[in-house]
């Protein structure tokens, strides 16, 4: 058996890892959920109590962003609106988690990611990237309320579906992270309250994990701007596929 205190230990140092792969790349809670659940939480509380982690993470790292002056305040404000209207929709129906139909889908969602972020279109096609500022437009608010849609019914993943939209709406993956941090902070916000109406949040679990994932994302946005564009698309490739494979396996499993 497990000592509180010592699950409270577990989920900093969860956090740390989770934080860092969060604000680089995207899928910390496939990390996050299955640990507190290995812990004793519900499915659903479980993914109530990773928003608190998520919006300490991304307070930290909206702050750091800012102290080295990368952030895109334009585009964030543009993305906040769709994303806020797909929040609600997807928080109210996430009572219940049904993983069995989001792994493989999310699968699926993270090799298309990895094989965008390996043709790496924006710096790859430059000026031959055929899409108009119009289509570039459409894309952006369709995907962000999308993003809202399934960002508000499970965390996990929604950083690859960020990174994707945003790539085809012609930002590099420096400016990339900085949008997403601050629109999933937002987001997070609506969702985290309507799971506190359902009392679906542990407060001592979410807060361990959160600070702890607070530090990771403020080491991620360090690294992000120290060491740039083709770094992190490495890491995000990485990162996808490892996730990938592991959700194939579940499913299959």
């Amino acid at each position: 058996m497990i000592a509180m205190d010592e699950k409270l230990l577990i989920l900093f140092a969860v956090g740390v890892f989770s934080g860092f792969i969060n604000i680089l790349a995207g899928g910390g809670s496939l990390i996050t959920l299955p640990v507190m659940i290995f812990l004793g939480l519900p499915g659903s509380v479980a993914n109530g109590t990773n928003r608190v982690a998520i919006l300490i993470q991304n307070f930290a790292a909206i702050a750091g962003f800012r102290q080295l002056n990368i952030f895109p305040w334009r585009a964030g404000l543009l993305g906040v609106g769709p994303a806020l209207v797909g929040t609600y929709i997807g928080a109210t129906f996430a009572v219940d988690i049904p993983d069995r139909v989001f792994k493989p889908l999310l699968a699926g969602i993270m090799i298309g990611v990895m094989i965008l972020i390996w043709l790496d279109p924006v710096h790859r096609f430059g000026e031959r990237m055929k899409l108009s500022p119009f289509w570039k437009k459409i894309i952006f608010f369709a995907g962000f309320f999308m993003i809202g849609v399934y960002g508000g019914f499970i965390q996990a993943g929604v950083g690859f579906m960020i990174i994707t939209v945003l790539l085809l709406s012609g930002f590099d993956l420096v400016q990339t992270n900085a949008i997403k941090v601050f629109v999933v902070f937002i987001f997070t916000l609506m969702a985290m309250g309507i799971f506190l109406y359902h009392r679906q949040i542990h407060f001592a679990y979410g807060i361990s994990l959160g600070l702890g994932s607070a530090l990771g994302g403020v080491l991620a946005t360090r690294v992000a701007v120290r060491k740039g564009h083709t770094w992190i698309r490495g890491f995000v490739m990485t990162m996808v596929l490892v996730f990938a494979i592991k959700l194939v396996w579940d499913s299959v499993g």
